[in-house]
Protein backbone atom coordinates (compact mmCIF):
# COMPACT_ATOMS: atom_id res chain seq x y z
CA UNK A 1 0.00 0.00 0.00
CA UNK A 2 1.38 3.71 -0.66
CA UNK A 3 2.07 5.70 1.99
CA UNK A 4 -0.03 9.00 1.35
CA UNK A 5 1.64 12.22 3.23
CA UNK A 6 -0.95 14.44 4.31
CA UNK A 7 -1.08 18.62 3.64
CA UNK A 8 -4.06 21.15 3.96
CA UNK A 9 -4.67 24.95 4.17
CA UNK A 10 -6.52 26.06 7.43
CA UNK A 11 -8.26 29.39 7.94
CA UNK A 12 -12.02 30.80 8.77
CA UNK A 13 -13.51 30.60 5.91
CA UNK A 14 -11.61 28.67 3.81
CA UNK A 15 -14.29 27.19 1.41
CA UNK A 16 -13.18 29.94 -1.18
CA UNK A 17 -9.34 29.03 -0.91
CA UNK A 18 -7.60 28.19 -4.00
CA UNK A 19 -4.46 26.38 -2.19
CA UNK A 20 -5.97 22.79 -2.64
CA UNK A 21 -6.10 23.21 -6.74
CA UNK A 22 -2.58 24.40 -6.41
CA UNK A 23 -0.99 22.20 -4.03
CA UNK A 24 -2.58 19.34 -5.97
CA UNK A 25 -1.71 20.55 -9.52
CA UNK A 26 1.77 20.99 -8.15
CA UNK A 27 1.86 17.33 -6.94
CA UNK A 28 0.71 16.21 -10.47
CA UNK A 29 3.45 17.79 -12.23
CA UNK A 30 5.70 16.77 -9.58
CA UNK A 31 4.40 13.18 -10.09
CA UNK A 32 3.56 12.66 -6.72
CA UNK A 33 -0.32 12.64 -6.71
CA UNK A 34 -0.21 9.42 -5.80
CA UNK A 35 1.85 10.26 -2.33
CA UNK A 36 0.82 13.43 -1.48
CA UNK A 37 -2.79 14.88 -0.58
CA UNK A 38 -3.63 18.56 0.37
CA UNK A 39 -7.12 19.11 1.52
CA UNK A 40 -8.94 21.92 3.56
CA UNK A 41 -9.93 22.35 7.42
CA UNK A 42 -11.79 25.26 8.78
CA UNK A 43 -10.49 25.97 11.59
CA UNK A 44 -10.15 29.44 14.10
CA UNK A 45 -7.54 30.45 16.60
CA UNK A 46 -9.22 28.77 19.23
CA UNK A 47 -8.89 25.52 17.80
CA UNK A 48 -5.71 25.99 15.90
CA UNK A 49 -3.68 23.96 19.10
CA UNK A 50 -5.89 21.26 19.06
CA UNK A 51 -6.15 20.46 15.43
CA UNK A 52 -2.66 20.65 15.54
CA UNK A 53 -1.74 18.54 17.95
CA UNK A 54 -4.19 16.09 16.93
CA UNK A 55 -2.66 15.50 13.57
CA UNK A 56 -0.87 12.10 13.19
CA UNK A 57 3.04 10.99 11.55
CA UNK A 58 1.39 11.29 8.01
CA UNK A 59 1.35 15.20 8.12
CA UNK A 60 4.01 17.20 6.95
CA UNK A 61 2.39 20.96 6.40
CA UNK A 62 -0.46 23.26 6.71
CA UNK A 63 -0.80 26.86 4.96
CA UNK A 64 -2.06 29.23 7.53
CA UNK A 65 -4.45 31.88 6.56
CA UNK A 66 -6.58 34.20 7.94
CA UNK A 67 -7.19 34.66 10.68
CA UNK A 68 -4.43 32.43 11.85
CA UNK A 69 -1.05 34.16 10.92
CA UNK A 70 -0.45 35.82 14.96
CA UNK A 71 -1.74 32.17 16.02
CA UNK A 72 0.27 29.37 14.74
CA UNK A 73 3.39 31.34 16.01
CA UNK A 74 3.23 30.13 19.14
CA UNK A 75 3.41 26.64 17.77
CA UNK A 76 6.85 26.42 16.74
CA UNK A 77 10.30 27.64 15.76
CA UNK A 78 9.30 30.72 13.82
CA UNK A 79 11.90 32.26 10.97
CA UNK A 80 13.09 35.61 11.64
CA UNK A 81 10.97 36.66 8.90
CA UNK A 82 7.98 35.41 10.59
CA UNK A 83 8.81 37.06 13.95
CA UNK A 84 9.74 40.27 12.34
CA UNK A 85 6.35 40.02 10.72
CA UNK A 86 4.62 38.59 13.62
CA UNK A 87 3.12 36.67 10.82
CA UNK A 88 3.06 33.31 9.68
CA UNK A 89 1.87 31.29 6.83
CA UNK A 90 3.57 27.80 6.85
CA UNK A 91 3.43 25.47 9.59
CA UNK A 92 6.31 22.41 9.16
CA UNK A 93 5.25 19.47 11.42
CA UNK A 94 9.03 18.14 12.93
CA UNK A 95 10.38 17.71 15.88
CA UNK A 96 11.01 20.94 16.57
CA UNK A 97 7.77 22.23 14.42
CA UNK A 98 8.94 25.10 12.19
CA UNK A 99 6.92 28.08 11.16
CA UNK A 100 7.72 29.98 8.05
CA UNK A 101 6.29 32.89 6.03
CA UNK A 102 6.17 32.23 2.04
CA UNK A 103 4.16 35.44 1.17
CA UNK A 104 7.65 37.50 1.58
CA UNK A 105 9.54 35.31 -0.14
CA UNK A 106 6.40 34.47 -2.71
CA UNK A 107 6.25 38.43 -3.39
CA UNK A 108 9.43 38.99 -3.94
CA UNK A 109 9.78 35.56 -6.70
CA UNK A 110 6.60 37.30 -8.36
CA UNK A 111 8.26 40.19 -9.04
CA UNK A 112 11.49 38.46 -10.66
CA UNK A 113 9.42 36.30 -12.79
CA UNK A 114 8.58 39.70 -14.39
CA UNK A 115 11.89 40.80 -14.48
CA UNK A 116 11.73 43.23 -11.59
CA UNK A 117 14.56 42.00 -9.00
CA UNK A 118 15.42 46.42 -8.01
CA UNK A 119 12.85 48.70 -6.36
CA UNK A 120 14.13 51.69 -4.92
CA UNK A 121 10.87 53.85 -4.70
CA UNK A 122 7.34 52.21 -3.77
CA UNK A 123 4.05 53.16 -3.52
CA UNK A 124 1.83 51.10 -1.07
CA UNK A 125 -1.55 50.97 -0.29
CA UNK A 126 -2.91 49.22 2.74
CA UNK A 127 -1.79 49.21 6.53
CA UNK A 128 -2.59 46.00 7.06
CA UNK A 129 -0.32 42.26 7.52
CA UNK A 130 0.04 41.76 3.47
CA UNK A 131 1.40 45.54 3.54
CA UNK A 132 3.86 44.49 6.22
CA UNK A 133 4.78 41.38 4.19
CA UNK A 134 4.71 43.92 1.01
CA UNK A 135 7.35 46.23 2.92
CA UNK A 136 9.80 43.62 3.85
CA UNK A 137 9.75 42.15 0.65
CA UNK A 138 10.56 45.22 -1.24
CA UNK A 139 13.17 46.06 1.30
CA UNK A 140 15.43 42.87 0.08
CA UNK A 141 14.53 44.57 -3.43
CA UNK A 142 16.58 47.78 -2.51
CA UNK A 143 13.72 50.15 -1.04
CA UNK A 144 14.84 53.13 0.06
CA UNK A 145 11.31 55.20 0.20
CA UNK A 146 7.89 54.50 0.13
CA UNK A 147 4.87 56.86 -0.15
CA UNK A 148 1.70 54.54 1.90
CA UNK A 149 -1.63 55.27 0.98
CA UNK A 150 -4.42 54.33 3.36
CA UNK A 151 -7.78 55.19 5.14
CA UNK A 152 -6.19 55.80 8.28
CA UNK A 153 -2.95 57.93 8.91
CA UNK A 154 -2.22 57.02 12.53
CA UNK A 155 -2.62 53.07 11.30
CA UNK A 156 -0.95 52.91 8.99
CA UNK A 157 2.28 54.23 11.10
CA UNK A 158 1.28 52.04 13.81
CA UNK A 159 1.31 48.81 11.66
CA UNK A 160 4.35 50.18 9.31
CA UNK A 161 6.62 52.33 11.30
CA UNK A 162 8.65 50.70 13.31
CA UNK A 163 9.07 48.14 10.36
CA UNK A 164 10.08 50.47 8.01
CA UNK A 165 12.44 52.31 10.36
CA UNK A 166 14.14 48.87 11.06
CA UNK A 167 14.45 48.51 7.33
CA UNK A 168 15.80 51.14 6.89
CA UNK A 169 12.50 52.31 4.67
CA UNK A 170 11.51 56.10 4.84
CA UNK A 171 7.76 56.04 4.67
CA UNK A 172 5.48 59.07 3.70
CA UNK A 173 1.80 59.48 4.16
CA UNK A 174 -0.54 60.52 1.20
CA UNK A 175 -4.63 60.68 1.44
CA UNK A 176 -6.49 57.61 0.73
CA UNK A 177 -7.97 57.68 -2.71
CA UNK A 178 -5.61 60.21 -3.98
CA UNK A 179 -3.20 60.54 -6.30
CA UNK A 180 0.20 61.70 -5.63
CA UNK A 181 2.23 64.10 -7.95
CA UNK A 182 4.80 61.45 -7.47
CA UNK A 183 6.28 58.96 -9.30
CA UNK A 184 7.89 55.37 -8.55
CA UNK A 185 9.06 52.55 -9.32
CA UNK A 186 6.64 49.88 -8.32
CA UNK A 187 2.91 49.98 -6.77
CA UNK A 188 1.75 47.42 -4.51
CA UNK A 189 -1.97 47.64 -3.64
CA UNK A 190 -3.23 44.95 -0.67
CA UNK A 191 -6.76 46.28 -0.11
CA UNK A 192 -9.15 43.92 -0.92
CA UNK A 193 -12.20 46.56 -1.78
CA UNK A 194 -11.90 47.84 -5.33
CA UNK A 195 -10.75 51.25 -6.38
CA UNK A 196 -13.01 53.76 -8.88
CA UNK A 197 -11.29 53.30 -12.06
CA UNK A 198 -10.29 56.70 -12.21
CA UNK A 199 -7.76 56.40 -9.75
CA UNK A 200 -6.55 53.22 -10.77
CA UNK A 201 -5.65 54.85 -13.90
CA UNK A 202 -3.95 57.72 -12.01
CA UNK A 203 -2.20 55.93 -9.85
CA UNK A 204 -0.33 53.50 -12.41
CA UNK A 205 0.21 56.43 -14.74
CA UNK A 206 3.09 57.07 -12.22
CA UNK A 207 4.91 53.72 -11.85
CA UNK A 208 6.65 51.62 -13.69
CA UNK A 209 5.41 48.06 -12.39
CA UNK A 210 1.74 47.32 -10.62
CA UNK A 211 1.36 44.14 -8.19
CA UNK A 212 -2.16 43.98 -6.90
CA UNK A 213 -1.78 40.85 -4.25
CA UNK A 214 -5.37 40.56 -3.76
CA UNK A 215 -7.59 38.78 -6.82
CA UNK A 216 -11.08 39.37 -5.43
CA UNK A 217 -13.02 41.02 -8.48
CA UNK A 218 -10.02 39.61 -10.75
CA UNK A 219 -8.81 41.28 -13.11
CA UNK A 220 -9.02 44.36 -11.34
CA UNK A 221 -9.72 47.99 -11.67
CA UNK A 222 -5.61 48.22 -10.88
CA UNK A 223 -5.14 44.92 -12.79
CA UNK A 224 -6.58 46.82 -16.14
CA UNK A 225 -5.10 50.44 -15.98
CA UNK A 226 -1.79 48.73 -15.57
CA UNK A 227 -2.64 46.58 -19.14
CA UNK A 228 -3.80 49.36 -20.88
CA UNK A 229 -0.90 51.31 -19.59
CA UNK A 230 1.74 48.63 -20.95
CA UNK A 231 3.68 48.66 -17.85
CA UNK A 232 4.45 45.45 -15.62
CA UNK A 233 1.41 44.05 -14.30
CA UNK A 234 0.77 41.58 -11.54
CA UNK A 235 -1.95 39.87 -9.68
CA UNK A 236 -3.06 38.48 -6.53
CA UNK A 237 -2.80 35.18 -8.27
CA UNK A 238 0.99 35.35 -8.72
CA UNK A 239 1.26 36.48 -5.30
CA UNK A 240 -0.74 33.28 -4.68
CA UNK A 241 1.24 30.68 -6.51
CA UNK A 242 4.53 32.50 -5.52
CA UNK A 243 3.82 31.86 -1.92
CA UNK A 244 2.58 28.15 -2.38
CA UNK A 245 5.96 27.23 -4.47
CA UNK A 246 8.27 28.19 -1.39
CA UNK A 247 5.58 25.78 0.76
CA UNK A 248 5.59 23.27 -1.60
CA UNK A 249 9.48 23.24 -1.85
CA UNK A 250 9.73 23.57 2.02
CA UNK A 251 6.69 20.47 2.35
CA UNK A 252 7.94 18.22 -0.43
CA UNK A 253 11.81 18.96 -0.88
CA UNK A 254 10.98 19.40 -4.74
CA UNK A 255 10.75 22.32 -6.84
CA UNK A 256 7.65 23.07 -9.09
CA UNK A 257 7.58 25.48 -11.97
CA UNK A 258 5.29 28.51 -11.74
CA UNK A 259 3.14 27.93 -15.09
CA UNK A 260 0.86 25.34 -14.50
CA UNK A 261 0.10 26.26 -11.55
CA UNK A 262 -0.52 29.40 -12.64
CA UNK A 263 -2.74 28.57 -15.57
CA UNK A 264 -4.65 26.14 -13.43
CA UNK A 265 -5.45 28.96 -10.68
CA UNK A 266 -6.72 31.44 -13.55
CA UNK A 267 -9.15 28.50 -15.46
CA UNK A 268 -10.10 27.76 -11.82
CA UNK A 269 -11.48 31.90 -11.60
CA UNK A 270 -12.34 32.32 -15.07
CA UNK A 271 -14.89 29.55 -14.28
CA UNK A 272 -16.11 30.97 -11.04
CA UNK A 273 -16.14 34.51 -12.52
CA UNK A 274 -17.05 34.66 -15.98
CA UNK A 275 -14.86 36.65 -18.30
CA UNK A 276 -12.61 36.97 -14.96
CA UNK A 277 -14.97 39.82 -13.81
Amino acid sequence: MTEVWRCAVLGQPVGHSLSPLIHTRAYEVLGIADRWHYGRHEVGVADLPAFVAGCGPEWVGLSCTAPLKSAVLGLGEASEIARRLDAGNTFLFGTPARVENTDVTGLVGAFARAGITRARTALLLGNGATARSALYALSTMGLTEALVLARSRERAEASLGALAGSLGVRLEHGAWGSVPDATADVLVSTVSAPLPPAVAAGLVAGVGASFDVTYNHYPTHLDQAARAAGIVQLSGLDLLVGQALDQIRLMTGLDCPAEPLLAAALDALNRTTPEGA
